[in-house]
């Protein structure tokens, strides 16, 4: 029996919580074409005959224009200290930045093993696969090079037999059963907010967050009342849109994902309430979950 912690890491929109996803085969990360959709360490456990992975995925390494970025990045970087192997994912389509350079000198200071894995493959060709390998093999020792697609589940099993060769722990930490760390009820707020996400533009998304504020279990169905939180006003009117067209769209795509993810009927109630500034204010940072890392 081999295990091992494993985090996934790179600059927004690479595609980190949708690797998790296919990795673990359901929907624990809320995936979309915003940056910034991860806040959370939200932990992945995949399994096999012999092995046990806890896959890490982390926000997107990005410059901070709030507390809570930088709230965030902290939460990155320490996960570069605390596990086995670190993943540093990058998007085969975009061009080598200054972003990602940032963060492969900040790999320099770890001693960690680290696997290079250049995502969204399906979408460019093999000479440009070449071109993006070579690109990077410059700029750090990678102990290894794993091209894939996580949306397609290509290679996926390839960096899978790869990463074990680089575990080296024999303890089993979680049951088979288990497959995250987090609880029902963020995950639950989390689909709610992807679908704000997929809803909205502008400065929308980044200054939304949900709250799972009740959650009744009864026999056939079950009542969840979500709080949609926004840093102004004017957003929480967008929110809510012309006669609550808006925050009836979201609450009837959120339930579906709700109902899929429990296999339970879902009573769904959202509400949208306005807190100033909240992205800078240690208070609700706090309340909302996003713990302070040294």
């Amino acid at each position: 029996m081999k295990s091992g912690f494993v985090s996934i890491i790179g600059r927004p929109n690479v595609g980190k919580s949708t690797l998790l996803n296919s990795i673990i085969g359901k929907k624990i990360a809320i995936t979309s074409n915003k940056a910034q959709t991860t806040r959370n360490i939200i932990q992945g456990i995949y399994n096999d005959s012999d092995t046990q992975i806890v896959f890490i995925d982390t926000p997107g390494i990005h410059k901070p224009k709030y507390k809570l970025g930088k709230y965030l990045n902290k939460q990155s970087y320490v996960m570069m200290d605390d596990v086995d192997v670190i993943i540093l994912m990058v998007d085969a389509t975009k061009s080598l930045g200054t972003g990602d350079k940032f963060v492969i000198e900040r790999l320099k200071q770890t001693n960690k093993k680290v696997i290079l894995v250049i995502n969204k493959i399906d979408k460019i060709s093999n000479e440009e696969i070449l071109r993006k390998i070579e690109e990077y093999k410059d700029l750090y020792d990678f102990s290894e090079i794993v091209p894939l697609s996580s949306l397609k589940n290509k290679n996926v099993d390839t960096l899978i037999e790869v990463l074990k060769k680089y575990l080296t722990d024999e303890i089993k930490y979680y049951d088979n059963e288990i497959i995250t760390n987090v609880k029902p009820s963020f995950i639950i707020a989390e689909y709610v907010r992807e679908k704000v996400l997929e809803l909205t533009n502008e400065e929308v998304p980044h200054s939304v967050n949900c709250v799972v504020e009740a959650m009744d279990y009864k026999k056939n169905i079950v009542d969840i009342k979500v709080c949609i939180i926004v840093d102004r006003d004017n957003l929480k009117k967008i929110i809510i849109g012309k006669n609550g067209a808006m925050l009836k769209e979201i609450g009837s795509r959120s339930r579906f994902d709700i109902e899929k993810y429990l296999g339970k009927k879902v009573y769904l109630e959202l509400y949208v309430k306005s807190i100033k500034n909240w992205r800078d204010k240690e208070k609700y940072l706090q309340e909302f979950g996003f713990k302070e890392y040294e």
